[in-house]
């Protein structure tokens, strides 16, 4: 039986699902244009080698770049989020990733691509944490858990387009730029999302004089002697499994054209749109294609991997599987001459499990209080090792003049994810197997 009185609220009102699902489009569309340009530098390397003259070691500086200023802003930006509000702060950040992101496609020389890459990481990373607060907002109580997988989803379309429509767009309009420019128009839209979004925002508000809500991932120092071991277990997981995964994505395009001979557009005739569809349809024949397995199978399956985690449980023991499937995933690409799919699917199994299990286990053994900062810190942490390691690639690339070297400190990482992977089980055993147990 319906509700009388809220049947007399007009069906676009603050108060009801469709006002606040809108809300959620346009939150999601925040942080689209920032995941295809982060992306869209690994996705042309062929082309920024060839035609740019850029080294390997130098397109991983690139993401270097990216992860020192995403660094400095993790620190920051929960505290101007705080101190301005998720209208202001998100318009702040959606900016600069514009302004980084344009910096990036008309830069005329590579100094230049890495001040337009540290512009655009200062605004990239606390974007996240801005768009996490503006879910919260809206969400908390209600359908919280959706917003936030539909919001990643759509953040990872962007990556999926990247890898996908890198190459065809630098080929199909002749040049490594023409990529560049879809990154800054992406951004744009981006950032005309977040204008629609303060628009709602602020009716809501006024209407039902909504609170606002804090960054989640705001560090408070005197919060980090609280951790227990469970925790660095888990941070040192992360920084190691992701290290070995993101910093692979930024040169694994090239490897793939360059040790497979693997074509970097699936051959088409047509128009642009009819070949950008053909070229998802192939995503197992072309380089950017073979990439983009991982993040496609992620938002597949990442949603039924965290519901199986919440049913039943087991995060040490998934953390265990996911780490120990890297380890000949990276293998098998770094010795021997197996067409690529196979290993990628491997990845992709792993970038499902570890992360699903991962991120969960962090208020189970953490107080509340002390959450945002073991968010943030951990964060931090995961970024130290994505700016180092696509450097480390690609100067053994430049070095070797092949990518076994790469891929096998890519396995050790593997290795040393498993290490801590253990390490946190046994110690959740002690502590009475709280993250082995089912439900949250």
């Amino acid at each position: 039986m319906s509700d009388p009185l809220q049947s007399e609220v007009p069906l676009f009102h603050p108060s009801r699902r469709p006002f606040r699902f809108t809300v959620l489009f346009f939150a999601s569309l925040l942080t689209f244009g920032s995941y295809f340009a982060y992306d869209i530098i690994g996705a042309i390397a062929p082309s920024l080698i060839e035609e740019l003259g850029a080294e390997r070691g130098t397109i991983g500086g690139f993401y270097t770049a990216y992860s020192v200023a995403a660094i400095i802003a993790l620190l920051i930006g929960g505290f101007m989020i705080d101190r301005l509000g998720t209208r202001i702060s998100s318009l702040v950040f959606s900016v600069l990733v514009v302004i980084g992101a344009a910096v990036v496609a008309f830069a005329p020389s590579i100094n230049m691509v890495f001040v337009g890459r540290f512009i655009f990481g200062a605004g990239a990373e606390p974007l996240v944490v801005a768009q996490s607060a503006i879910l919260a907002r809206w969400f908390k109580g209600k359908e919280l858990a959706l917003a936030f997988g539909i919001g990643l989803t759509v953040s990872r379309l962007g990556t999926l387009f990247s890898f996908n429509m890198g190459e065809l767009l630098a080929s199909h309009f002749g040049g490594f730029r023409y990529p560049l420019y879809a990154a800054v128009g992406f951004c744009l839209i981006s950032i005309a999302g977040n204008i629609a979004y303060i628009f709602l925002d602020r009716r809501g508000e006024a209407i039902l004089e909504l609170e606002e809500t804090s960054a989640e991932d705001k560090i408070v120092v005197s919060d980090i002697k609280h951790f227990g071991a469970s925790y660095w277990y888990v941070t040192m997981l992360c920084v190691t499994f992701y290290s070995a995964v993101f910093p692979f994505t930024a040169l694994s395009t090239d490897m793939f054209v360059d040790k497979w001979g693997v074509p970097r557009v699936a051959e088409a005739t047509g128009g642009f749109l009819y070949q950008a569809f053909n070229n998802l349809l192939h995503m197992f024949s072309t380089a950017g294609g073979l990439t983009s397995i991982i993040i496609f199978a992620s938002m597949v399956c990442a949603p039924f991997a965290g519901y199986l985690v919440d049913r039943y449980g087991r995060r040490a023991t998934v953390m265990i599987v996911g780490s120990l499937v890297l380890i000949p995933a990276h293998l098998t690409m770094g010795l021997s001459e197996v067409y690529p799919a196979y290993p990628m699917l491997a990845l992709g199994v792993a970038f499902v499990l570890v992360p699903a299990a991962m991120w969960p286990a962090i208020p189970l053994i953490v107080k509340k209080e002390h959450i945002g900062t073991a968010f943030g810190l951990m964060t931090v942490i995961q970024n130290i090792g994505l700016g180092a390691f696509p450097a480390f690639n690609g100067i053994l690339r430049d070095i070797t003049q092949e990518y076994t070297a790469s891929m096998v400190m890519f396995a050790a990482l593997g290795v040393v994810g498993l290490v801590f992977a253990v390490l946190l089980k046994r110690a959740d055993a002690r502590a009475g197997g709280i993250l082995e147990a089912p439900g949250s």
